[in-house]
């Protein structure tokens, strides 16, 4: 049964047991100040997420998009009720992949239904916490929406966390020498990933702000502060998320800058080496023609004579490159 919890609470206390999901219609709107339902459903399938729309009178609409898991996130106002898509996002454990779920919660003024895909967050922890929170639970659906969002929010964080960990060492790296092929194709996934976040969880921050700042039904003006909160998170989620993207890319471009640098080091010594070998081959290559008549050649010093011109040339060669840096 994807049915994970059921329950009535009233002044933010539950009631005893789990609240029957029937399927035969309600009006919750009769229920008193202060009372309100949480349905709670992982993975249900569509006779079951049927019944659960006909007994708290969900729109069809909203009910269709809940069961589709590749919604972007939105906030949608049906009647009196308003239909809240977000999107989970969960680190792959083996490689640098972001699994992505979602949420659908239908909030009404007397009942909250929040419907998991993909997800493996679960919010058992979450309704312990609230429920030992009584005063802020007391204060209606609404601020379990709040709850709920924050909650999947948070779940950005370790992931900004462990990407800045893999790009905080690629970096150091990049600085002692050019990453492998292994690392830049790593640098390329990363930065995949990272648009892709981007493009999946960014509408998360135009939901917030609408619901942070917009005259939406059910949700109490005085509820609004909670949600300025989550879009709050949002954007320093996504802050953080674009700050990665910059950093890997200024890390490729930095270690290209490294390399070429290395390699005009080497080029400018093979070029000094070059020239300095090129003074005693010229030397060697005249006086090695075959011919009788050339300057010298039957001096008793024209030997050692060519040694020190050589030596002296390529010496001097060697203090002018040494001086300027290019040995």
């Amino acid at each position: 049964m994807p049915i994970i919890a059921a329950r009535r609470y009233t002044e933010g206390k539950p009631h005893p047991g789990d609240l029957a999901v029937t399927g035969v219609p309600a009006h919750h709107e009769s229920l008193p100040r202060g009372c309100f339902d949480w349905i709670g459903l992982c993975d249900p399938t569509d006779e079951e997420m049927a019944r659960v729309a006909r007994q708290f009178g969900l729109h069809p609409l909203a009910v269709e998009d809940a069961l589709h898991p590749r919604q972007l996130p939105k906030v949608d106002i049906y009647g009196q009720q308003l239909f809240v898509v977000a999107r989970t996002a969960m680190k792959g454990a083996a490689d640098d992949s972001i699994t992505y779920g979602q949420t659908a919660v239908f909030l009404g003024a007397r009942f909250i239904v929040t419907v998991r895909l993909g997800s493996a967050r679960a919010h058992a922890d979450l309704r312990r916490a609230l429920e030992a929170d009584s005063d802020h639970l007391a204060e209606g659906a609404d601020y379990v929406l709040h709850a709920v969002l924050d909650f999947i929010v948070d779940g950005y964080l370790p992931i900004a966390d462990k990407f800045e960990e893999v790009a905080h060492t690629i970096e150091e790296a990049a600085i002692d020498q050019f990453p492998d092929p292994t690392t830049i194709r790593r640098i390329f996934r990363l930065r995949r990933e990272l648009r892709r976040f981007e493009r999946i969880i960014g509408p998360m921050e135009e939901m917030t702000q609408r619901l942070a700042e917009s005259d939406l039904p059910t949700i109490d003006p005085s509820a609004r502060i909670w949600f300025r909160d989550v879009l709050d998170h949002v954007r320093r989620a996504m802050a953080r998320m674009e700050g990665l993207k910059e950093t890997l890319a200024v890390t490729v471009e930095t270690a290209g800058l490294l390399e070429q640098y290395r390699q005009g080091v080497i080029t400018r010594q093979l070029a000094a080496w070059a020239a300095i070998l090129a003074v005693p081959t010229a030397i060697a290559g005249i006086y090695g023609m075959n011919f009788d008549d050339l300057p010298e050649l039957h001096w008793r010093w024209g030997y050692p004579m060519v040694w020190a011109l050589i030596v002296t040339i390529c010496g001097g060669l060697w203090w002018r490159f040494r001086r300027i840096g290019w040995l």
